[in-house]
């Protein structure tokens, strides 16, 4: 039985890796930043299929304190053995339009705070030995550039570069490290409420025609912590239904989504 941490747990992704986890015998960490009733109903999910899960709070505008909360989780499990970072923000102006604050704040959420948990998972995994499992949550704009998205793409472009850097460096100890980078999904952080059915939105910029569903994404994540995915690290893995396909959509204003 593994033990395994994700954060943004409360909806959309994280919650839909949380319940695919515990079905494949996690023991679940539920982070989340404000939504306990969110986070409290996953982990009447999880506990649902016979699963242990132990909620908790983090805010990556305050990285020491977001990182100390992922150890102190893995204390409570136990130990661990897989971190999936997930939680983040989107946010959209042109480039003119920045503002540092709205900057800072981007790259606080989505790429500092994320260092620094997985920094505080990494070292836990490090020191109980044994090896373990990574899977950082980007988007497929790290490299695939989107109208209003100078911060955004900043910082998920970041999260896949330290990725590379984090399994360099951590594979002596046995952790593999991997990106996820979805194109858009249908979760409430891209404000389609809970409960819509992807296949409901028509999307015709994207191959596929809909955006993808949280369990598409989180299938893909699972996957990342299965023993046969063991000689697999430092990748970037797109799931987007085609998007970055065709290259005209990202640069277009209303085109594109992600996570």
């Amino acid at each position: 039985m593994g033990r395994a941490l994700v954060t943004g747990a409360s909806s959309g992704i994280g919650a839909a890796t949380a319940l695919l986890l515990a079905r494949r015998g996690f023991e679940l960490g539920l982070g989340y930043r404000g939504d306990a009733d969110g986070a409290k109903r996953v982990a009447t999910a999880v506990e649902a299929e016979g699963r242990r899960a132990v909620t908790f709070q983090l805010d990556h505008t305050e990285p020491e304190a977001a990182a100390a909360a992922v150890d102190h989780a893995a204390e409570r499990l136990g130990g661990l053995d897989a971190f999936v970072n997930n939680a983040g923000i989107n946010h959209r102006a042109a480039f003119l339009d920045e503002t540092l604050a709205d900057w800072r704040h981007m790259l606080a959420v989505d790429l500092t705070g994320p260092f620094a948990c997985a920094q505080a998972a990494a070292r836990r995994m490090a020191a109980q030995g044994g090896g373990g499992r990574i899977v950082n949550v980007s988007s497929v704009h790290d490299e695939i550039p989107i109208w209003g998205g100078s911060s955004y793409c900043a910082a998920k472009g970041g999260l896949t570069m330290l990725t590379k850097v984090m399994a360099l460096e951590l594979a002596q100890h046995g952790i593999t490290v991997n990106a996820v980078s979805p194109g858009e999904t249908a979760t409430p952080m891209n404000g389609v409420p809970a409960g819509t059915d992807a296949a409901d939105l028509r999307r015709p910029s994207i191959p596929v025609g809909r955006p993808g569903r949280a369990r598409e994404v989180a299938a893909l994540i699972a996957y990342l912590l299965e023993p046969d995915a063991a000689y697999l690290t430092g990748q970037s893995l797109t799931i987007d239904g085609g998007l970055t396909l065709m290259s005209a959509i990202p640069n277009q204003k209303d085109g594109g989504g992600s996570q």
